[in-house]
C-alpha cells in the first residue's frame, strides 16, 4: 500500500516538473523573439508579391489571350468560354448583276439572323503581303532544250508585267470565329459542332466554299498574324509533351511593346489599331471591300453580338418613353413661356422619329439588333510608312462618311481583339439592325490563281489580279471566247494556244476556215493540212479526204458498215441537193 502511494506522488511530481519545463521553454522562446529589419520586411513583401503576381502579362506568351488550343480546333479562351473557326472563300458579289447582288445580300442577312444572343461572332479578314515570290514562281516558264526559248522569254516578260498591275502577292484570308460559354469541354464540343454544321450549310446556300479549321490550322493563322514578315511555321502536337512547351511558345512573336499609347511594336514591325466610327445615316456595301483593297497588309475584324429580340424591343420602348417624357416637359416649358408648344428642340424630334422607325423595323420586318465593333490593324516597317497606311485607310472611311479613330492607350486590347480567337476586349460597340450589319458584306470577287500547268486568261476586272487557270482541274474544262468583232477573240485564242504549247505537252488541233492561224502553226513547227476544191496542199502536193475510207474497229455497238452506209447516203443527199434532194430510187 505505501509503495503504491509513493509511486502516485512520484507521478504527480513528474507532471508538475514537465509543466514547469514547458513554461520555461516558452519563456526562453519569447526571450529570443526579435523585430525584423526594414530590409527583411521588404524582402518578404517582395516574395509574397512575386508569388501572387500583379495580373499583368510579363511575357509575349502571357499576352496571347487564350488558355488552351485543342487538336480538333476548339480553343479554350477563358475558364468557361470556348471558340471554333471556319475558313471561307470569296464569291463574285461586286461584279454580279443587281438581282444576284440582292439575293446574296438577303441570304447574308439570314445568315446573321441565325446567331442568337448566346453566340459571339468574329469575322476576320487578314491580308498578308508576303507571297510575291510564290506568285512569280507560278508564272515562271522554264527554258527547254528546243528552238522556242526566245518565245518563252518574251511570254514570261509579258506575264511579269501583268503581275505588277495587280496585287497577286497579297494573299487574302477570310475566317469566321464563333464562341460560346459552357461549363465543360464536352458540353462546349457538342454545341460548337452543331453551330459549325449550321454555318457550313448557310455558306452552301450562299454558294461559298468553306471548311472547318483544325487546331493546327488555327495556330498557323495566329503565327501568321504574330509574324507578319512571313517566317515559316513549324509545329507538331507530338512535340508538346517532351519539350514541356505550350502551343503559345510556337506562335508567340519575339516581343510585344504597348507602352507608346498610339502604336505598338511586334517584333520588328510597328503597328496601330483603329476602330471605325459609323457616322453615316446610310452605308454603302463597298466600304469593307475598299479597305480590304489596300495594297498593304491590313487586318480587319468585325465582332458581332446579337441582342435578344424581346430585350431589344423593351430597351427601344423605354427610350421612346424617355423621349416622350422630355418632349412633354419641353411643351410645358413652352406654354409657361408663352410660345407655341409645337416648337421643341430638333434633336428630340429627330431621335423620336428614328427610335420609332427602329422599333417598327424590329417588330414588322425580319430585323434583329446587333452590337458591332469594327477594328482595323495597320502594320509597317517604319513609323512614317505606318502613318501613311493609316491615313489611306482613314481616307476610305471618310469617303463613306465614317471616321477611323485610333485606339489611344488601348492598343494591346485592340491587337488581341484582332486575332481570330473569338475574344473582344474593346468595349466600343455600335448598335445596328440586321441589314445595317449585313452592309459590311465580306464578299468581293472570286480570285482564280492556280499553279501547275495553269494558263493566263487576263486580269480580274475588279482587283486587277492575274487570272491563272488550269481548265483540266475545273468541273467543266470546256471554254468559249465571246466578244464583239474586233475585240480580240482571235488574239486571245492564239495567246492561249501559245501558252499551252510553251508549258504543257497537250495536243493542239485547230479547225481554221479563215486561215488565221497558219503563220502561228508554222512558227511553232506544227503541221498544216489544207482542204480545198482543187485538192492542192500548202506544198503543192495533192491532199484528199476519202469519204469511203472505213475503219472496222470504229464502233463497239453498231455495225461499222451500217454507219458508213448512212454517212454515204447523207453525203450524197447533200451533194445532189436541189428541190427534191435524193430520191429513194
Amino acid at each position: 500500500m505505501p509503495s503504491w502511494n509513493g509511486s502516485e506522488n512520484l507521478k504527480r511530481r513528474y507532471r508538475l516538473l514537465s509543466k514547469a519545463q514547458a513554461q520555461k521553454a516558452r519563456e526562453a522562446a519569447a526571450g529570443t523573439k526579435r523585430k525584423l529589419s526594414r530590409a527583411e520586411q521588404k524582402q518578404i513583401a517582395a516574395l509574397i508579391r512575386q508569388a501572387k503576381g500583379d495580373g499583368k502579362a510579363h511575357t509575349a506568351q502571357q499576352t496571347i489571350p487564350y488558355l488552351q488550343m485543342y487538336p480538333d480546333g476548339i480553343c479554350r479562351i477563358t475558364e468557361k468560354k470556348y471558340s471554333k473557326s471556319v475558313v471561307f472563300e470569296d464569291i463574285n458579289y461586286q461584279l454580279a448583276q443587281a438581282d444576284d447582288k440582292t439575293a446574296i445580300f438577303e441570304n447574308w442577312c439570314d445568315f446573321l439572323n441565325y446567331f442568337d444572343a448566346s453566340v459571339s461572332v468574329q469575322l476576320s479578314f487578314i491580308n498578308q503581303g508576303t507571297q510575291r515570290g510564290e506568285a512569280e514562281k507560278a508564272i515562271d516558264i522554264p527554258a527547254r532544250d528546243d528552238a522556242f526559248n526566245s518565245i518563252r522569254a518574251e511570254y514570261s516578260d509579258m506575264l511579269k508585267n501583268q503581275l505588277s498591275k495587280g496585287n497577286n502577292g497579297l494573299v487574302k484570308h477570310k475566317y469566321i470565329t464563333f464562341s460560346i460559354e459552357a461549363d465543360s469541354l464536352a458540353a462546349a464540343k457538342a454545341r460548337l459542332a452543331r453551330i459549325e454544321t449550321d454555318i457550313l450549310n448557310n455558306f452552301k446556300v450562299l454558294g461559298v466554299a468553306a471548311r472547318p479549321m483544325t487546331g493546327y490550322d488555327r495556330l498557323k493563322v495566329l503565327h501568321g498574324v504574330f509574324h507578319p514578315e512571313g517566317e515559316p511555321f513549324s509545329f507538331d502536337w507530338a512535340w508538346l509533351a517532351p519539350s514541356g512547351l505550350s502551343t503559345k511558345d510556337f506562335i508567340a512573336p519575339p516581343s510585344f511593346r504597348f507602352g507608346e499609347g498610339r502604336t505598338f511594336r511586334m517584333g520588328r514591325k510597328i503597328g496601330a489599331v483603329s476602330f471605325l466610327q459609323i457616322l453615316a445615316p446610310e452605308l454603302n456595301d463597298r466600304i469593307l471591300s475598299d479597305i480590304l483593297d489596300l495594297e498593304t497588309g491590313v487586318i480587319v475584324n468585325l465582332h458581332i453580338r446579337s441582342i435578344d429580340q424581346s430585350e431589344a424591343i423593351k430597351t427601344i420602348k423605354r427610350k421612346i418613353t424617355d423621349l416622350d417624357k422630355m418632349k412633354i416637359e419641353e411643351q410645358k416649358k413652352a406654354v409657361r413661356s408663352g410660345y407655341d408648344m409645337d416648337i421643341i428642340p430638333s434633336d428630340l424630334a429627330t431621335f423620336g422619329s428614328e427610335a420609332k422607325n427602329l422599333l417598327q423595323d424590329l417588330q414588322s420586318r425580319n430585323e434583329r439588333m446587333f452590337l458591332l465593333t469594327f477594328l482595323v490593324v495597320n502594320m509597317a516597317d517604319t513609323k512614317r510608312k505606318l502613318e501613311n497606311e493609316v491615313f489611306a485607310a482613314a481616307g476610305i472611311a471618310q469617303k463613306h462618311n465614317c471616321a477611323l479613330t485610333r485606339l489611344d492607350y488601348q492598343q494591346e486590347a485592340g491587337l488581341l481583339s484582332c486575332v481570330p480567337i473569338g475574344e473582344n476586349l474593346v468595349p466600343i460597340q455600335r448598335g445596328l439592325t440586321t441589314s445595317s450589319t449585313a452592309i459590311f458584306i465580306p464578299f468581293i470577287t472570286q480570285e482564280l490563281f492556280q499553279t501547275g500547268e495553269a494558263l493566263y486568261y487576263g486580269l480580274n476586272a475588279l482587283s486587277n489580279n492575274m487570272v491563272l487557270c488550269d481548265r483540266k482541274q475545273l468541273k467543266n474544262p470546256n471554254g468559249l471566247i465571246l466578244g464583239t468583232p474586233g475585240s480580240g477573240k482571235s488574239f486571245a485564242a492564239k495567246r492561249e494556244m501559245t501558252n499551252a504549247f510553251l508549258i504543257t505537252d497537250d495536243d493542239i488541233i485547230i479547225c481554221d476556215p479563215e486561215a488565221e492561224y497558219f503563220s502561228l502553226v508554222q512558227r511553232l513547227g506544227g503541221q498544216v493540212i489544207r482542204l480545198s476544191p482543187t485538192g492542192k496542199g500548202i506544198d503543192g502536193k495533192p491532199q484528199y479526204v476519202n469519204p469511203m475510207d472505213i475503219n472496222l474497229n470504229y464502233s463497239e455497238d453498231d455495225s461499222p458498215l451500217a454507219l458508213k452506209s448512212d454517212f454515204i447516203l447523207s453525203l450524197c443527199e447533200l451533194v445532189i441537193g436541189g428541190k427534191e434532194g435524193l430520191q429513194p430510187v
